[in-house]
């Protein structure tokens, strides 16, 4: 066991976990920000995606003893009132279904949006590869993510 450090959501938390434990676990088990999911365990279906200083990250195979100063984001930090572009394009077109992925979504959408204000349609489908959504809603996700950009 170690004792970590971790910027989250703009605020100092301090965790006491095995080195080896991945930010997802940390995240969920520890400080009970639940909002991050648990999908695959191998980084494929983006589901646990965060923001590591900005970028777009899988948690569950990111050990915690990897972050060091860097600032997490999950999807709770991503605004308090849940007002996010994002977050209220997502609600505009009636994206979710099951809900499972949105954090994942919402969070890789965030930063592509972030980095790229007004991306292409071949650069959102891009930045979403691999983020897998079980009920297809990736017509709407494009949309919204179309809507929250500059260009909509």
């Amino acid at each position: 066991m170690a004792v970590f450090n971790l910027n989250i959501n703009g605020k100092q938390q301090q965790v006491d976990v095995d080195p080896s434990t991945p930010v997802l676990w940390v995240l969920r088990d520890h400080l009970n920000l639940t909002g991050t999911k648990f999908g695959c365990g191998i980084a494929m279906c983006g589901a646990c995606t965060i923001h590591l200083d900005g970028n777009a990250t899988r948690s569950c195979v990111l050990p915690v003893s990897s972050i060091g100063d860097k600032q997490i984001t999950t999807i709770e930090g991503l605004s308090e009132e849940g007002d996010h572009p994002v977050q209220q394009a997502w609600l505009e077109h009636d994206v979710p279904q099951c809900g499972y992925c949105q954090a994942g979504q919402i969070m890789s959408a965030a930063a592509l949006l972030k980095q790229n204000p007004s991306p292409s349609d071949e650069e959102i489908e891009n930045a979403m590869n691999g983020n897998i959504c079980r009920c297809g809603t990736y017509v709407r996700i494009k949309q919204a993510i179309k809507s929250a950009s500059t260009t909509n």
